[in-house]
């Protein structure tokens, strides 16, 4: 299967975006904010179908779009936490709005489907660079905020005691998750994300309560999960997202019998 260069292609960003998924869906979870990263995926749609309709690659519509929502998010800091239905009604209207944008511009209807479950054998090599920037900068800012996010995430309380700005490190950390948001949507499209951002971290963090193991389980998996998915749509011509999320789901399902 690698003597075809959009399987190359769909392998090179597949494992970029698993890493950036583990690592950054491990703090996610950790910090009882999942619902409103799945959120953002919804709100990148409304921004990819924005950008369909202005004429640019539906790619910088969606990282514009999530990166505003994460930057709004994160300002309410603690506030978000409890506020599932705002959050709720948030994600419905934007994939109204995407909606009624793909109306407006329906020489570009056939996308609404990659977009929404993905299309990683499209990805192309302009795409492939993006999106490994996009991991780059992720991770590198993701280990400038490391210490006081995980004392924010821990011990918010004493964390604020000592000078850690709550809001500061919520809304740092979630542009950090809109980006790798914006990226696992090449991948797997706005209603799966939770498969390679939410699946292996939670799994990661039933096997083991080391931070350190634990960030190195979730990329793993996540990275598997994503392979091991694209080999199998290879081979089974079945679509590549839905071999991932059943991956996902199995992982998960094994590390439940693993913390019993």
């Amino acid at each position: 299967m690698f003597e075809y260069d959009f399987m190359v292609n769909a392998f090179a960003a597949s494992g970029i975006v698993a890493v950036l998924a583990g690592v950054v869906g491990y703090f996610l979870v950790m910090r009882g904010q999942t619902f409103a990263g799945h959120a953002l995926s919804h709100v990148g749609f409304t921004g990819a179908t924005g950008a369909v309709l202005i004429g640019i690659s539906p790619i910088w519509g969606m990282i514009g779009f999530t990166l505003a929502a994460g930057v709004g998010m994160g300002a309410l800091g603690e506030k978000l936490a409890g506020r599932d239905v705002a959050i709720g009604v948030i994600l419905s209207l934007s994939l109204g709005f995407g909606l009624l944008f793909l109306h407006f511009f329906t020489a570009y209807a056939t996308q609404v489907t990659a977009l929404l479950f993905g299309n990683v054998l499209g990805v192309n090599a302009s795409t492939l660079g993006v999106l490994a920037a996009l991991g780059v900068i992720s991770l590198l800012a993701l280990a400038a905020i490391m210490r006081p996010l995980l004392f924010a995430s821990l011990q918010p309380e004493l964390a604020e005691a000592k000078g850690v700005s709550l809001r500061r490190v919520s809304v740092l950390f979630l542009s950090i998750a809109a980006l790798a948001v914006a990226a696992c949507t090449q991948i797997v499209g706005v209603l799966l994300v939770f498969t390679l951002m939410v699946g292996p971290a939670a799994a990661a963090q039933n096997v083991t309560t080391r931070l350190s193991t634990g960030l190195v389980l979730a990329a793993v998996f996540a990275l598997v999960q994503a392979w091991l998915g694209l080999t199998l749509a290879f081979y089974t011509d079945w679509p590549t997202s839905f071999w991932i999320t059943v991956l996902s789901a199995v992982v998960y399902g094994g590390s439940l019998l693993r913390r019993r």
